[in-house]
């Protein structure tokens, strides 16, 4: 039963509780009429220390499509943080209103932080460039509803993979399954940080590759995940402006590729996928966003121990 726990990172859930949750997803997806009631009363709390659009959308309609309301705040300068108030003072007052907590926050570890002052659970929605779980929950269930498997799989993920945090989690999460292949694309400034080559991949034995070029591994993919080069993670400005269009994926390129493969983003996307692409049968970033809402139905009932 996963009713009570918290969320922060995906190792959290084992694959068998992920399974459970992708079920309950794909039940929504299927009679989404049957859960509307099923949170009636409940209350969620989203604290976004750090601007967000898609995430911050989906959790609350998430919420409010399963019968539930929501409180909370979009940027610390609407909250008590802007006087100086610590996360755990703010969580610790929001439990007092609410039955289930989901945080963003530009530090890593804060949501940790914030589970461990409180006795409701917590979902991570994103801390700095550590970790994405619901997000990763969504790009699993993606992969297996286009690719019916989460197994046998060469997966290129390509651009910021220094500070992405949601191939951070990707990458971990795809580490429990068995004969994937990663072919990790970036330029040299960018890539994985040594504690995720080290103890993800190193240590379970996955195979991968890093690359320079999109073009060399291309032909090769069943899974291309494409990230922004993010802005706000840069101290400079002129590194930013130097490596943000690396890598455009366009319609030349997409003519390497397998019919068969599918091409992600967790969005937002700035220049690295042009809009031509968009139209390409394999362009799954949009239904993703479509995906999160309803996997992110299935963790809030599961966390919340809800019925219909």
């Amino acid at each position: 039963m996963l009713r009570g726990k918290s969320l922060l990172e995906p190792m959290d859930l084992t694959v068998e509780e992920m399974e459970e949750i992708f079920s309950i997803a794909d039940d929504i997806m299927s009679d989404p009429g049957k859960y509307i009631h099923c949170a009636d009363g409940r209350l969620m709390a989203t604290l976004f220390y750090e601007p967000s659009t898609r995430t911050r959308f989906s959790f609350e309609a998430a919420m409010h499509r399963l019968g539930g309301s929501v409180i909370g705040f979009s940027e610390p300068n609407s909250s008590s943080a802007s006087k100086g108030e610590s996360i755990s003072d703010t969580v610790r007052t929001v439990e007092c209103y609410s039955d289930i907590i989901v945080m963003r926050h530009p530090k890593e570890g804060a949501p940790r932080v914030a589970a461990e002052s409180c006795k409701i659970p917590v979902i991570n929605a994103g801390d700095g460039g550590h970790q994405h779980p619901t997000q990763t929950l969504t790009d699993l269930m993606t992969i297996k509803k286009y690719k019916n498997r989460l197994d046998n799989l060469t997966i290129g993920v390509c651009g910021d993979l220094m500070f992405g945090r949601t191939v951070h989690s990707l990458i971990k999460a795809m580490s429990r399954y068995k004969n994937i292949r990663l072919k990790l694309i970036s330029p040299k400034e960018l890539v994985i940080p040594d504690y995720v080559r080290k103890e993800v991949l190193v240590k379970n034995g996955v195979e991968f590759e890093e690359v320079r070029r999109m073009e060399e591994v291309l032909p090769q993919l069943d899974v291309l995940y494409m990230t922004r080069v993010q802005r706000e993670r840069f101290f400079n400005e002129d590194d930013y402006i130097r490596l943000k269009d690396t890598y455009i994926l366009d319609t030349d390129k997409m003519k390497l590729a397998k019919d068969d493969m599918i091409i992600m983003h967790p969005l937002p996307r700035v220049n690295e996928i042009a809009k031509e692409v968009d139209r390409d049968p394999r362009a799954h970033y949009f239904h993703q966003v479509k995906i999160g809402m309803y996997v992110r139905m299935g963790l809030i009932y599961s966390l919340l121990g809800l019925e219909v």
